[in-house]
């Protein structure tokens, strides 16, 4: 485990040299939470209404919460480094080193999310608070249901995109999958909640990687209950072994392959 460490933390050390264009990756998420922020403002004329189960405070809050997720989760950097990787040839000499590819990846792509996690969520709060002016009720418990949902959220996004990156193994380029997920994420989990859905989508939403990744921890900060959170968690952890178990079985047989023809 100490050898994962510090693969974290060296990609943390290594992204900190970065901090001010992280933070100026943060624009694209203002942008679009200006927009949303104002089109909730104008959809609820009256700020007490609640609509399919949301207040305007906790609607707005939901999308803030969503963004930062996904602006963190976000995975292009690994998914084309395990690509190029399988590509270029540069997986076979991984074959010999002692630690598990996969989670060398996931250790790699946690470094980088965390400074990412830190400072989008600084800002977050900031514009949340500059367009509301109060926070959700939040407590002790929930506060930390939040945190442990938004890292499962980040490992099981982590474990999505690393699948999709080793599906280089089948195809000559696996980028334009991570292209589909990237827009189903920020879509379908950031814009609505899944109760605005029709009620005949919401059970498949609810299986889908939307349900852990972004509308999870979102709806605990905005609506905490701790049955909700025992869901939640649950559904993570599931997500987590499948997730983990599908890119084994995937990396093994690819690397199979590369020993049958020769590297």
């Amino acid at each position: 485990m100490r050898k994962y460490l510090f693969i974290f933390k060296s990609e943390l050390m290594s992204t900190l040299q970065y901090v001010f264009n992280i933070a100026a990756g943060f624009i694209g998420c203002f942008i679009l939470l200006f927009i949303f922020l104002n089109l909730w403002q104008y959809i609820y004329s009256n700020p007490s209404e609640i609509i399919n189960g949301y207040t305007m405070n906790q609607m707005i809050w939901y999308i803030i919460i969503t963004e930062i997720l996904w602006g963190i989760s976000s995975g292009k950097k690994i998914c084309v480094k395990i690509s190029n990787d399988i590509k270029g040839g540069n997986i076979a000499y991984n074959l010999n080193k002692p630690y598990n590819y996969i989670l060398y990846s996931l250790f790699s792509h946690l470094g980088s999310a965390f400074v990412k996690a830190i400072i989008y969520t600084i800002l977050g709060m900031i514009v949340g608070f500059m367009f509301l002016g109060s926070f959700p009720n939040l407590n002790i418990l929930s506060i930390i249901a939040v945190i442990l949902t938004s890292v499962l959220s980040t490992i099981i996004s982590a474990l999505l995109v690393s699948f999709i990156g080793l599906f280089s193994f089948i195809i000559e380029d696996s980028t334009p999958f991570y292209w589909l997920y990237s827009k189903l994420i920020l879509i379908v989990g950031t814009i609505f909640p899944i109760e605005y859905f029709p009620s005949i989508i919401q059970p498949i939403l609810k299986l889908s990687p939307v349900y852990v990744v972004c509308y999870g921890p979102a709806k605990l900060f905005v609506d905490f209950s701790l049955n909700n959170f025992i869901t939640v968690f649950i559904s993570q952890i599931i997500y987590i072994g499948i997730g983990f178990g599908l890119c084994t079985l995937l990396y093994k047989k690819g690397v199979k392959n590369l020993n049958v023809n020769g590297g």
